[in-house]
């Protein structure tokens, strides 16, 4: 296949997206790369915040930095299960607040086109479809869901906190 084959074969993809993926129990989520900060390990202890909803495990201090630890299993309505050595810490920054996410592992970093992606209303679970923006087929034959983490955790009501 010449050069010029391969270009016209990836513009009919459609537009690409580059999402980090991470494992939650036995399925892949994604989130755009470019909200991603840094990836941690989940330290031996994460301070508690009292009266916290059980989704939200508590706070780390990230190099000076407060930032807050949200269980993304109970978050999604997921059973949780124990942390493992694989279990990361993904440091996400929207709309300049910084916050983690616990996973269970991160997969890979992966390119995602407009012609693999299916809208969240064909996702049979009971994870609420606000919460989903796409549902990704990649050629390997994954199902990889494409979190909307604005909508997740509220970030607008937070933010409209914080300006009070």
């Amino acid at each position: 296949m010449n050069t010029s084959q391969k270009e016209i074969n990836v513009e009919s993809l459609g537009q690409e997206h580059i999402n980090l993926v991470f494992a939650l129990g036995n399925e892949d989520f994604g989130v755009d790369v470019n909200i991603v900060r840094e990836i941690v390990r989940v330290p031996p202890f994460i301070t508690r915040v009292p009266n916290a909803p059980n989704y939200i495990r508590g706070v780390i201090n990230l190099r000076g930095t407060i930032v807050p630890v949200f269980d993304m299993e109970l978050k999604i309505g997921m059973l949780p299960t124990a942390l493992t050595e694989e279990a990361r810490i993904v440091v996400l920054s929207v709309s300049d607040v910084m916050f983690g996410i616990i996973v269970n592992s991160v997969r890979e970093v992966r390119t995602i086109y407009d012609s693999q992606l299916e809208p969240a209303s064909k996702l049979s679970t009971t994870m609420d479809k606000r919460y989903v923006l796409w549902v990704a087929k990649p050629a390997d034959g994954r199902l990889i869901v494409l979190l909307d983490v604005s909508t997740l955790f509220d970030l607008d009501q937070i933010l409209l906190e914080d300006s009070e």
